[in-house]
């Protein structure tokens, strides 16, 4: 039954991204608005299932790749809701609403079983290492949904100077800004709980050097933002790129460079 919330939570939120974007592609106002009634049924479906594991696993839900990669999914979702609520703009779940379906998917290719937490990861840095790297990835997945959604929208002769537009390019920024200062949290506490658990600050394990590879990614991306006022096109292609990132220190480096973060 507390498997059922999760594979249901997974297709509420494949309905909302099909609505989303039959409403978008059709300009039918109905799908659009159904689809974000059903955005937040997928949510609240997703909240009531990681409550569930959290309070059978008797910890947060956050210990491995799958509980990881949910926990991501669901980042997805909050964000996306919580900024629908705000703007009020179609495209904040166009963008946000595959990000959640496509990461919550990948969840489900991975093994559910509940298992005992390491003692490595029986520390009070356990809720803020990871609970920020979830929203971290969270925001910079929904930045890049927004690079590639700005690409696309230029593509079809949408003027950059146009108030959706700008909008939509200010928002990819603030939403880096975001993940980049909750990735700075993951660095640093995660530097602090090495020392505590491995007696060591930084040991360049693949998982820590790609996050800090990702981080000098994105401190470049503000650096251009802030100091060389780059804009538009260029600041879409490089979140997209950034991204890419991302997703590597996320699943990338578990496949291809296992080591001590090789649970998540």
């Amino acid at each position: 039954m507390r498997d059922a919330c999760f594979f249901g939570a997974l297709i509420v939120y494949f309905a909302a991204t099909a609505l989303q974007m039959i409403g978008v592609a059709l300009r039918r106002r109905k799908a659009v608005s159904a689809a974000e009634k059903v955005f937040v049924a997928g949510l609240a479906l997703h909240t009531i299932y990681s409550v569930w594991r959290g309070v059978e696993a008797g910890r947060l839900p956050l210990a491995n790749q799958f509980e990881f990669a949910s926990g991501f999914g669901w980042a997805c979702a909050v964000l996306g809701v919580f900024l629908h609520a705000r703007m009020k703009q179609d495209w904040v779940l166009t963008v946000s609403a595959p990000a959640a379906f496509l990461v919550t998917s990948y969840a489900a290719f991975q093994p559910m079983e509940i298992k005992e937490l390491m003692p490595a990861l029986r520390s009070t840095w356990f809720g803020l290492h990871i609970g920020s790297a979830a929203f971290s990835y969270a925001a910079f997945a929904i930045a890049g949904g927004l690079g590639v959604y700005y690409l696309f929208k230029l593509s079809k002769g949408e003027d950059p100077a146009s108030h959706a537009m700008r909008q939509a390019d200010y928002m990819a920024y603030r939403m880096i800004c975001l993940g980049f200062l909750l990735l700075t949290v993951v660095i640093l506490s995660g530097a602090i709980w090495a020392e505590q658990a491995w007696s060591s600050w930084w040991s360049w394990d693949p998982k820590e050097t790609w996050a800090l590879i990702t981080w000098i990614i994105y401190a470049i991306y503000l650096h251009q933002r802030l100091r060389m006022n780059w804009q538009g096109k260029r600041m879409a292609i490089l979140a997209i790129i950034s991204l890419i990132s991302v997703l590597f220190t996320f699943a990338g480096v578990n496949i291809l460079l296992p080591g001590l973060h090789s649970y998540a």
